[in-house]
């Protein structure tokens, strides 16, 4: 089922190696079949879901979703921006994969349910790019896998924290669930005039009968009186 819930923070590599060496550009490169090595992962799923389920792109118990989306990335590599961009969007059954990449290669992911913003998803990776690069530093380019979930997870933690409800940081998200909320209210009002209008309905039809029967018992008297008289 689809939802709007953050998931999980993850940080990656993106080696330039396997393209025979050549540097990431201003421009980008082609990157398909890149190597991709997680940095860092933080599931924000499991803070809050106490029996999460849903596939490989879910979290919560399911610790396979950073391979899920490293393959992911792997297949469908963002176009690295000179600063950061590039931004792409996958989306399995009921999760969407948002991530991006800067020209060294760092790339920044969240796991998200499908109704979350990706404008909401990418103003969260710009801000997760930033402090992650002017936390870790060199140590970015040679840090092996998953060797700084640790050190990554109170970042990942507060800005997970942070845009777990987008209509908190995305006033286009407060707007529309205002919107929803009204479309619920005057749906509610709705079925409750119809309700309203079949129970009267119903009384106006229960009525006529009673009349109609009323007026069958009167001439029935009337003619049973008559006979009487005679």
């Amino acid at each position: 089922m689809a939802d709007n819930k953050l998931r999980c923070a993850l940080a990656f590599r993106l080696e330039s190696s396997a393209f025979g060496g050549d540097d990431f550009g201003s421009e980008g490169i082609a990157m398909t079949g890149s190597k991709v090595i997680l940095l860092a992962k933080y599931d924000h799923a499991s803070q809050y879901e106490a029996n999460p389920t849903g596939g490989a792109l879910y979290g919560g118990r399911d610790k396979n979703y950073a391979d899920a989306v490293t393959l992911v990335i792997s297949k469908d590599p963002p176009k690295p921006a000179a600063s950061f961009g590039g931004f792409k969007v996958v989306q399995s059954d009921i999760h969407q994969v948002v991530y991006g990449a800067d020209s060294e290669g760092l790339c920044m992911a969240v796991i998200t349910g499908h109704k979350y913003p990706s404008r909401v998803a990418i103003q969260m990776l710009v801000e997760q790019h930033q402090q992650f690069k002017e936390k870790f530093g060199i140590q970015i380019q040679s840090a092996t896998k998953d060797s700084l979930t640790s050190k990554a997870k109170t970042l990942f933690s507060a800005l997970c924290k942070r845009y777990d409800d987008p209509t908190k940081v995305d006033k286009a998200s407060a707007l529309l669930e205002k919107v929803d909320g009204v479309k619920s209210q005057m749906q509610s009002n709705i079925a409750t005039m119809l309700a309203n209008q079949e129970k009267a309905e119903g009384i106006a039809e229960v009525s006529e009968q009673l009349n109609e029967q009323a007026q069958v018992f009167k001439k029935k008297s009337t003619d049973l009186k008559k006979t009487n008289e005679m």
